[in-house]
């Protein structure tokens, strides 16, 4: 299973963050939801800052470009083997870096690889 780091996690049932974190904890992936407000996704504490994580192998981003600056380095720091740039978090300035630090990035729906298979 990936050990994976959902950025932008929300309480709020209606975001996609919030959706993905419960579809990765069914399919028994270790998911660690990180955003600006403390709260629980389905019994797993939402991390608050920039809580230091090792082995991660997934970072899904579910932050608007616009306010990814904030995330970078702590991304980058993570060292993940890839980065998925949710619908709408598409970001080739942070795409670039990414690859400049040898990680792999991805433009995908997480739901979506999740649903069919491919994650």
């Amino acid at each position: 299973m990936k050990k994976t780091v959902v950025i932008g996690a929300s309480e709020d049932s209606s975001r996609y963050a919030y959706k993905a974190t419960i579809a990765l904890q069914k399919k028994e992936h270790e998911v660690i939801p990180v955003g600006l407000n403390e709260g629980t996704i389905n019994g797993i504490k939402i991390q608050t800052g920039k809580p230091e994580i090792k082995d991660v192998d997934t970072v899904t981003m579910y932050v608007n470009p616009i306010r990814q600056a904030h995330w970078y380095d702590y991304v980058i720091e993570l060292h993940p083997k890839r980065v998925i740039f949710n619908p709408g978090a598409e970001n080739p300035e942070f795409e670039k870096m990414l690859h400049q630090n040898k990680i792999e990035t991805i433009e995908a729906c997480t739901l979506v690889m999740l649903s069919i298979g491919n994650y």
